[in-house]
């Protein structure tokens, strides 16, 4: 089974940061990883949002994908927010979404164990 990272780039709407923080890590993380082929998920804020270069979202979510068919996973998690089965929060603004697909071209390196 090949892995696989789904990035999505994302910000809130404009004064509603608190809501989608909460919606984003409390309810929608879980539900993500609740479709078939999605194991892990991990959301990140950007540190230097003015420095140069830096993409236009603030906050990166990053999910773990385990499968064999990443475009048949992402096809059921696009059908369960299209049909509205998968709550999304108003104070996510699609305007600025990015989202990117990467293939894991390594196994996971982990650091090894100090003192060993």
């Amino acid at each position: 089974m090949s892995q696989f990272a789904y990035v999505v780039l994302s910000n809130p709407v404009a004064g509603r940061e608190d809501e989608y923080n909460d919606w984003y890590s409390n309810r929608h993380l879980a539900d993500v990883t609740a479709v078939p082929g999605f194991v892990a998920a991990q959301r990140f804020r950007l540190m230097d949002d003015a420095a140069e270069g830096a993409p236009r979202q603030r906050y990166m979510a990053i999910y773990t994908m385990e499968t064999d068919d990443p475009g048949a996973a992402v096809e059921q998690l696009t059908a369960l927010v299209q049909s509205g089965k998968m709550e999304m929060s108003e104070a996510f603004s699609m305007e600025d979404m990015a989202i990117h697909m990467y293939k894991a071209i390594t196994p996971s390196v982990a650091a090894a164990a100090k003192g060993a």
